[in-house]
């Protein structure tokens, strides 16, 4: 009996590894920036590209940035300092804040040839480290060349609610906007 409870864990225990790699997400080719310029010194990245992906980041930035109604929920998630009034306005006028633009990703490599997407990145206090992007999924903690999952690179959704206290990604409220 104890040889084979013995193969059957041995079983079970191939089987679970087999089943969480296969689980684990596909990564992309992807470029982590904290600058403009630190894009244009990166060996092999070309200026028009850096200047076009940073451009295409910060016109982003304000409809897809986490939004509060707040700065000191902004600055809960956050840190102090490191949020701004957003273009937006609640539904009753009131001002919404943001995170500030930490960083920018470019991301999925298309075959070479170049970045297909970029998006701003964000560092959060509960995981300062990391950046992470405007739907919370981590990118990373180095800058330049690196891969990321797949669904890291993917645009960003625009946030169309507030979030009414600290949690970045919780549920929040909508608002209505006096900016396109």
């Amino acid at each position: 009996m104890k040889s084979r409870y013995s193969i059957s864990i041995a079983a079970l225990m191939g089987i679970s590894i087999i089943g969480l790699s296969a689980c684990e997400e596909p990564k992309v080719d992807a470029a982590v920036f904290n600058t403009l310029q630190q894009c244009i010194n990166e060996p092999g990245m070309l200026r028009e590209q850096c200047e076009k992906s940073y451009a295409d980041a910060r016109s982003q930035h304000a409809s897809v940035a986490p939004k509060y109604t707040s700065v000191q929920d902004c600055q809960a998630d956050f840190g102090a300092g490191r949020c701004e009034q957003s273009p937006y306005r609640t539904s009753r006028g009131g001002s919404v804040f943001m995170p500030l633009m930490m960083g920018y990703m470019m991301g999925s490599m298309m075959g070479g040839r170049g970045f297909s997407n970029s998006q701003p990145l964000y560092r959060s206090t509960s995981d300062p480290k990391n950046y992470r992007t405007a739907d919370n999924k981590k990118a990373g903690s180095k800058t330049g060349r690196t891969r990321v999952a797949k669904s890291t690179s993917q645009r960003p959704s625009f946030k169309s609610s507030t979030i009414s206290r600290g949690g970045f990604g919780s549920s929040g409220r909508r608002f209505g906007s006096a900016a396109t």
